[in-house]
């Protein structure tokens, strides 16, 4: 007996099968999505969608093995998914709990090998867009495209952002229900709402990145999980958008940018090393080059936007070969134009410290108390941080053990807390009553 493995090839039934179950998990690792971003566009509903999708990837295993590995297995796919949701709803007489049950029975006569790879990459597109649409609220949009987009469990997207699993299951829910309540359209916006519609997809992906190149809490400094999702997605939204868009680019350079310093960024411990301190030669070269020719693309379009700034600024520090080297005059510059772009507490705080570098840690410690006056980073470690630094540079000792005790109150990451205990403790053994009393 032999099997069939597409194009006619032929081999025993064991090779067969191991070769069709190897096929089945490689394109479930590699195509799923792409899969049930189809399906959705197809069937109108998430569940129903991953629900085909499963029963599909079931089937695979089943039928492949003794009937071969089709010629088109993403259209295999979607077909089988696509007629094993509607058998589902047949069987469960729920048609009419969809909001068009005539547009799902349609689709049946539809065949899905004659779309295009470009309808195909169009339904991930809209994917994108659905899941990060302005309607939905900011922890919502991320949720749902980390579960949607990039596959995450709703445990691993909890564990990320230190939420409860049923809270986070809750969250993906109630968006999917806005989504089918408020007949949010499954689509890439047009040329009119293009602008806003992108800045809320590029936002959820700056999320996701930060969160896991500095994660908010926990053990580790970073999530090389999430920035790496938030990478993929950032190269897919490039890839998939009809025209260049400079703030895609440049936030794609300067998450591969910031990415690039990861390895020198703790010690073998884990403990956390400042950007003056790190070994550049253990910075990834590969992602720098990337990143550097993205910003300078980027930055030939007539439109800079925010995202663009901070990788100009990321590039500074990239090309500079050691600390002493870095244009802080030219960090400065691009901070004014960022802050009339996109003013916050958070980048002003930015920009003191560039200013520091500058002009010295006097003026620094100036700028940093009139923007803490202000009261926005009343509960911002790192602008406590910021300024026990700046005492600490200037030998007011006092001062800099009190802003380091309000950075480690507020801190919850443990590599931070450890830094920022090792800078109070060295207060201490250079003048043991700026410490404050003692441990226990």
């Amino acid at each position: 007996m032999t099997g069939q493995v597409g194009h006619g090839f032929r081999m025993s039934d064991d090779n067969a099968s191991g070769v069709a179950r190897s096929v089945v998990e490689a394109l479930y690792r590699d195509d799923s999505r792409r899969v049930v971003a189809t399906l959705i566009r197809l069937l109108g509903d998430f569940d129903l969608a991953e629900e085909g999708l499963h029963e599909a990837f079931r089937a695979a295993l089943e039928q492949w093995p003794r009937d071969g590995v089709p010629d088109n297995p993403y259209a295999w796919l979607v077909s089988t998914g696509r007629f094993k949701a509607i058998d589902s709803l047949r069987r469960r007489g729920k048609f009419d709990a969809l909001d068009d049950p005539a547009a799902i029975m349609d689709v049946a006569g539809v065949d899905p090998a004659t779309r295009d790879d470009e309808g195909i990459e169009d339904d991930r597109l809209r994917l994108i867009f659905t899941c990060c649409h302005p309607a939905l609220l900011s922890d919502a949009q991320v949720a749902l495209t980390l579960r949607e987009v990039c596959d995450l469990t709703t445990e691993e997207i909890a564990r990320a952002f230190l939420t409860p699993a049923a809270t986070l299951a809750q969250r993906i829910v109630r968006a999917k229900a806005k989504i089918r309540s408020a007949r949010i359209p499954y689509e890439v916006p047009g040329y009119r709402e293009m602008p806003a519609r992108l800045d809320a997809v590029l936002r959820v992906i700056y999320l996701v990145f930060n969160e896991g190149y500095a994660a908010s809490s926990g053990a580790s400094l970073t999530r090389q999980d999430l920035s790496g999702e938030a990478i993929r997605l950032g190269r897919l939204l490039i890839e998939l958008l009809a025209q260049p868009e400079p703030e895609a680019e440049g936030l794609l350079a300067l998450m591969l940018l910031q990415e690039s310093r990861r390895d020198a960024r703790t010690t073998a411990e884990g403990d956390l090393v400042l950007l003056e301190d790190q070994d550049r030669m253990r910075w990834n070269r590969g992602q720098i080059r990337e990143g550097l020719a993205l910003v300078e693309r980027a930055l030939r379009h007539r439109r800079v936007g925010p995202y663009t700034l901070q990788a100009a600024i990321a590039a500074v520090h990239a090309r500079a070969p050691d600390p002493a080297a870095t244009n802080w005059g030219e960090i400065v510059g691009l901070y004014d134009v960022l802050l009339r772009l996109d003013p916050s507490p958070v980048i002003e705080l930015n920009r003191a410290v560039a200013l520091a570098m500058r002009d010295g840690a006097e003026a620094g410690l100036g700028l940093v108390d009139r923007i803490m006056s202000g009261g926005k980073l009343n509960n911002y470690h790192i602008a406590y941080a910021v300024r026990a630094d700046l005492c600490r540079r200037l030998n007011r000792h006092h001062e800099a053990a009190a802003a380091y005790r309000r950075a480690l109150e507020l801190v919850g990451q443990e590599p931070e807390r450890r830094f920022l205990q090792r800078r109070l403790s060295e207060l201490r053994r250079l003048q043991p009553e700026a410490g404050g009393p003692p441990e226990s």
